[in-house]
């Protein structure tokens, strides 16, 4: 058995990072960030950038796991999880996650498992062919990771029916929303819900460039795609995969901080040498990298696994999302050790992707989280 990538992964993963290098560089980040804090968008505006979304719309990044009866490129989560990685190391501020990697999937089930002619199929259907193109931006909301399992982050009705969903990455400016609601007695069920009949706000972050917002809508019979055992299965294979591309990006990120603290090592100098040749600064750096490396094959095993619908996904998973998480905290810890004073500082690139790790490192369950999942498996397998 082959357990590496093939060229044609390899070179896809390289055209992403080609391309977010070129459009995604520390400025634009900052602008974006500068934008936010100020308040200088306008209503509605999320500041994402539309010609760097054309450029990954022309690579396809956008319908890599729509199948190609509907305009997509029709691959797995092991091409996706490189480009994950790589959005993660460039701190993308687009929904690509989002929508590629949560959305399209889902979407994708729902099209296969509805009736033929009813309303979820007409929805997914229609959608997924735009969602491929790039010409619609699509996000998942209303689902976390717990110890226990999935549970929603969408609070009940309130006195006109309506809704609230918390804490939805991508919500401004997608133009359909993928919303899951836990109902007392009647179990799971999924929404898709358009812009224009959802109010955003948006949520304050740690990571000004992270589009968080809180999302209030209305479901009914119209908006339903899935309910009962059927929407449960979609949550917890979108949770699955939700921690699988987390932690790809986390991968991504802890890459970058610690490649931006090496540079650092080798330019910042003191005693007349480059602090990098000093032994208290290499070794938190090497450990760095080992935890790192030790993570990236648990987040592919996590992409095959997932790939190939093994019984085993949803602990891959969790193993992935918590060996990431812990690289990606260790890795900013000693990039800002590095850095010293000037780490703290607005006017320091640094900050940049420390907080988007920050940010990713807790969302969809922290690696305590995570790693109480694979022990509840552990111990469901010793006394079966």
């Amino acid at each position: 058995m082959r357990f590496a990538f093939t060229e044609q992964q390899l070179e896809l993963r390289a055209a992403v990072r080609q391309v977010l290098e070129r459009q995604c560089t520390a400025g634009d980040l900052r602008a974006l960030a500068d934008l936010r804090r100020t308040g200088g968008h306008a209503h509605g505006d999320v500041g994402r950038s539309a010609e760097r979304w054309a450029v990954l719309c022309e690579l396809g990044a956008p319908g890599l796991l729509v199948g190609a009866d509907h305009g997509g490129l029709g691959l797995t989560d092991v091409e996706l999880v490189g480009v994950a990685e790589e959005a993660g190391r460039a701190a993308l501020p687009e929904p690509l996650v989002e929508s590629a990697a949560l959305a399209a999937p889902l979407l994708a089930a729902v099209a296969q498992a509805a009736a033929p002619g009813s309303e979820a199929e007409a929805v997914a259907t229609g959608a997924l062919p735009a969602l491929a193109r790039g010409e619609l931006v699509a996000t998942v909301g209303g689902v976390e990771a717990t110890a226990a399992g999935p549970a929603t982050t969408t609070g009940p009705p309130g006195e006109r029916g309506a809704v609230t969903t918390a804490r939805v990455a991508g919500a401004t400016g997608a133009g359909l929303l993928l919303l899951a609601l836990e109902a007392p007695g009647s179990g799971w069920e999924l929404h898709a819900v358009g812009a224009d009949a959802a109010w955003v706000t948006t949520t304050p972050s740690i990571d000004a460039t992270r589009d968080l917002g809180t999302v209030e809508w209305t479901p009914g019979p119209a908006t339903v795609l899935a309910t009962g055992r059927r929407a449960a299965d979609l949550v917890a294979q979108t949770a699955d995969r939700a921690a699988l591309a987390t932690a790809a990006q986390l991968l991504g990120l802890a890459d970058r901080l610690i490649a931006l603290a090496v540079d650092y090592a080798r330019d910042r100098h003191q005693f007349g040498r480059p602090i990098g040749s000093f032994q208290a600064v290499q070794h938190p750096l090497a450990d760095a990298r080992v935890r790192l490396e030790f993570a990236r094959p648990a987040t592919y095993r996590a992409a095959d696994s997932l790939a190939r619908g093994l019984p085993e996904r949803a602990e891959h998973a969790s193993m992935a999302k918590a060996l990431a998480s812990d690289a990606a905290d260790l890795a900013a810890r000693v990039a800002l050790q590095v850095h010293g004073a000037i780490g703290y500082t607005w006017e320091c690139d640094l900050h940049l992707y420390l907080k988007r790790a920050w940010a990713l490192s807790a969302a969809w369950g922290d690696a305590a989280t995570h790693r109480a999942r694979v022990l509840s498996a552990a111990l469901a397998r010793t006394t079966d």
